[in-house]
């Protein structure tokens, strides 16, 4: 699959000459992309002539950064302490079944990403699935079915 690389290289001349642009110039090349492509990457290495090890450091050291396509909505479950004593666990294993993919991996569809999470931050909600920006607490297997059902019928996908 080729990347058309117009859009990166409009992000590299709005930083071009300016200092500390690495992590705010692979943010906006994210944004268009929904993860930063190999091609991205030789480009922006080539355009501001660096090494292309140089620009792998920072999106392997920094959590944010994707190197794979995402799915149109994120599924963060979170495994944090609460959320694991509340059954968090068996909500991470009842999606990769129900999606058939595991950890990190895409549905062949494009739609959902699974991304078990260490903390959401809420805990007094337990235990707690995101998906793309919204909250699901007291989550349930059967709430799961409902969800992931709306979301795949949803029209701003």
């Amino acid at each position: 699959m080729s990347i058309d690389l117009r859009e990166t290289k409009e992000i590299v001349d709005k930083y071009r000459g300016k200092k500390g642009i690495l992590i705010p110039l692979l943010q906006d090349v994210q944004k268009v992309y929904g993860y930063v492509p190999k091609e991205a990457v030789l480009f922006i290495a080539k355009e501001l002539d660096i090494f292309p090890v140089e620009i792998y450091g920072i999106l392997t050291f920094y959590s944010q950064f994707y190197l794979t396509p995402r799915g149109r909505y994120p599924v963060r479950v979170c495994q944090g302490t609460a959320c694991h004593v509340m059954g968090g666990k068996a909500l991470l294993d009842y999606l990769e079944d129900k999606l058939g993919i595991g950890d990190g991996e895409t549905t062949e569809d494009g739609l959902f990403t699974i991304e078990r999470v260490a903390c959401l931050g809420c805990c007094g909600m337990a235990p707690v699935v995101a998906i793309g920006d919204e909250f699901h607490g007291n989550c349930s297997v059967e709430m799961l079915d409902e969800l992931i059902e709306s979301y795949r019928t949803r029209s701003d996908k």
